[in-house]
């Protein structure tokens, strides 16, 4: 038989099946990133692939089908997600011609989705679409999806998952059943760590907010060493020079995304710090914290404005002035300014 990846995933898959030959066509996996959806996501389509006659929980691992999907060939499988995207999940058709990077899901590739939706399954007459994440999808690319869920061929079913599920169109979220997942518990993430070999599993699941596929990146990550000269950085506005840090983030060449993040869990940090005594993201950094929290009421504004932000990090904007705007945002914000009036 073949297990679900991780344990905390126990209880959602059993809520899943459950429901039997009652699964709509199209279900949306919600959630923070980082606790398993795609894993989850995976394990349903190789599930709904499944030939085994005797399957009743999950898929059996043996069979044609469980051996396809495992090695990433099954004719009855694709996974639609953007072409920078990392392939946690192999393509049925890896051996197309490399397409151009793009971080987003474009109408093309929709358009494509659709010939195989609609061809003849090649296998029992199911065919399984995992679409992630789902909201990378343009708007032109979001439309022609939707037609194809409004009119599901018979045997097509898409799992959608999403970290931000609020930035899908209404009109695709109220075609599918949400299923959220949730962070798991943290005795269940630390002992999951311990057993990758973490060190020190609490603080990367703090850093991460409990997310822990996420902390078990954090942990391993490169890239540590430029999140602490950043943060250092962070916690003295005074000497901050705004135009040198972000020529620094360029030349690491880090994902726009991953820095907002580093900078909203600071900003979050330092707004809990001094107005609830409280630090969720970053513990080991309570002395700069400390520092900043002072001025805490000064940044609710801008806290704000870094969730409008998000949107424009998956964007091919110039990254350091995306950056410089950023920086200087935080700096005008403890200032008491405001540089968008």
């Amino acid at each position: 038989m073949s297990n679900l990846p991780y344990p905390w995933l126990d209880k959602p898959w059993h809520d899943l099946i459950r429901e039997g030959d009652r699964l709509p066509h199209a279900l949306l996996f919600t959630g923070e990133a980082g606790i398993g959806k795609r894993a989850l996501a995976q394990y349903l389509a190789q599930f709904l692939l499944c030939e085994s006659p005797n399957k009743a929980s999950q898929p059996c691992g043996e069979c044609d089908a469980c051996r396809w999907f495992v090695a990433g060939n099954h004719p009855d499988f694709r996974l639609l997600q953007p072409a920078d995207a990392d392939d946690s999940v192999e393509e049925a058709d890896a051996g197309k011609k490399a397409k151009k990077k793009s971080s987003v899901i474009g109408v093309d590739d929709v358009r494509e989705l659709a010939d195989f939706v609609n061809l003849s399954a090649h296998r029992g007459g199911t065919r399984v679409t995992i679409v992630a994440p789902a909201e990378a999808m343009n708007t032109a690319a979001a439309n022609a999806f939707l037609k194809t869920l409004e009119e599901p061929p018979a045997g097509a079913v898409f799992i959608l998952i999403s970290d931000h599920w609020r930035r899908l169109l209404p009109t695709i979220r109220s075609r599918c059943r949400v299923f959220p997942l949730t962070i798991p518990e943290p005795k269940v993430a630390m002992a999951w760590l311990a057993g990758q070999a973490v060190v020190n599993p609490l603080l990367h699941l703090a850093h991460t907010g409990g997310a822990p596929l996420a902390a078990a990146e954090d942990a391993a990550a490169e890239w540590l060493p430029v999140r602490s000269a950043f943060l250092e950085k962070m916690a003295e506005p005074a000497t901050l020079n705004v135009l040198q840090l972000a020529a620094e983030l360029e030349k690491a060449k880090l994902d726009t995304v991953l820095i907002l993040d580093w900078l909203q869990k600071w900003v979050y940090d330092v707004i809990s710090l001094g107005m609830a005594g409280v630090i969720r993201y970053y513990p080991d950094w309570q002395d700069a914290l400390e520092r900043v929290s002072p001025r805490a009421s000064l940044l609710l504004g801008f806290a704000s404005q870094l969730n409008e932000s998000q949107a424009l990090a998956h964007h091919p904007l110039n990254q350091r002035l995306v950056l410089e705007g950023l920086l200087f945002g935080y700096l005008d914000a403890l200032r008491g300014q405001d540089r968008r009036g």
